[in-house]
């Protein structure tokens, strides 16, 4: 599986640090929509789900938390630790998020508006999209 990730360049000083990032420049789409998940219980695994089209980067900007991608083929496991690394999931991948640390704080660039139509929830049910796409 070829999963891409993105090191995002800090700016610092004696000040802070700060991370800016520009579509098409620091990731491949528009953002069309940002939110973020925080206050995650432990053992609570989050999404569940695949996207026929919603392209987006995770960020956890502070703390940790791991993701788990799944092609149809292949699963492979991310970790998210550092605010300045971007993971970049296309659409047509299942992921799930867990191993929140307790004070972790996932940031997510969507590339599309929230469709409740582009989701696909059941697993098996994406087993069949990714099978109806190979033909």
């Amino acid at each position: 599986m070829d999963v891409k990730t993105y090191s995002f360049v800090p700016h610092g000083d004696d000040r802070g640090q700060l991370v800016a990032l520009e579509e098409y420049k620091d990731f491949p789409f528009a953002v069309k929509r940002v939110y973020y998940i925080y206050d995650t219980l432990e053992g609570v695994v989050r999404g569940h789900h695949a996207h026929k089209c919603l392209k987006q980067i995770l960020i956890c900007v502070h703390g940790s938390c791991k993701i788990h991608l799944d092609n149809g083929h292949e699963t492979e496991e991310v970790l998210l630790d550092k605010p300045t690394k971007g993971l970049y999931i296309e659409n047509d991948m299942w992921r799930e998020m867990y191993d929140f640390s307790p004070d972790a704080v996932l940031l997510v660039l969507a590339s599309e508006l929230y469709d409740e139509s582009d989701y696909i929830r059941d697993y098996d049910e994406f087993k069949k999209f990714i099978a109806s796409k190979e033909g």
